[in-house]
């Protein structure tokens, strides 16, 4: 029973610590499915995809809401996707310059004009399962300079199909960390 409080307690402290970072609205902002399911269609899978971009590097189609890493052959893995909302996403070309496991999360401070509340938040939130960026992030560079762009995880599954960050890709934790573990620094990254 004490161990079933503290669970319900530390789940519920986890909710409210993300939707009070910014990263993610309330579910009731989102006004879309229960924050339990992921939409099937969304779920990684192994896909028959022709594409100009070389194997091993990997392509963000933000209209489709879908990031693709190519393989040999005609395929690739396709996984699920959230985006930035409109006006906030970059395009084009990028590559992988950095990963973390469990990374911190600062926002910067454009988030914090669009979203005072997040100004609590400046001197950073340490990487754990109650951040933002979720279980692992890759960090997307432009001539060798940080774009402040990720693609990272999130612990609101929910997300995944929509147009809701301030700019970076959210995967699922599952996804993100099966795209860290088969991603090197240095991966080219194409998004459209």
């Amino acid at each position: 029973m004490v161990a079933e409080c503290i669970a319900r307690r530390s789940l519920l402290l986890a909710g409210l610590a993300l939707m009070g970072s910014g990263c993610v609205p309330s579910i009731r902002d989102l006004g879309g499915p229960s924050p339990t399911t992921l939409d099937r269609r969304f779920e990684r899978q192994r896909v028959a995809y022709d594409s100009s971009e070389p194997a091993g590097s990997i392509v963000v189609d933000t209209s489709e809401r879908f990031l693709y890493t190519i393989e040999s052959g005609g395929y690739a893995m396709r996984y699920g996707v959230g985006v930035g909302q409109e006006g906030l996403t970059l395009k084009g070309r990028a590559t992988i310059g950095r990963k973390a496991v469990w990374p911190s999360w600062t926002p910067s401070a454009s988030m914090i004009r669009r979203k005072p509340r997040l100004a609590q938040y400046a001197g950073g939130v340490p990487g754990g399962p109650n951040n933002p960026l979720g279980a692992r992030a890759l960090y997307l560079y432009r001539g060798g300079d940080d774009t402040r762009f990720r693609i990272h995880g999130t612990n609101e599954p929910w997300t995944i199909g929509t147009a809701v960050s301030s700019g970076c890709i959210r995967m699922t934790n599952d996804d993100v960390i099966d795209l860290y573990d088969r991603t090197p620094e240095g991966t080219a990254v194409m998004v459209l």
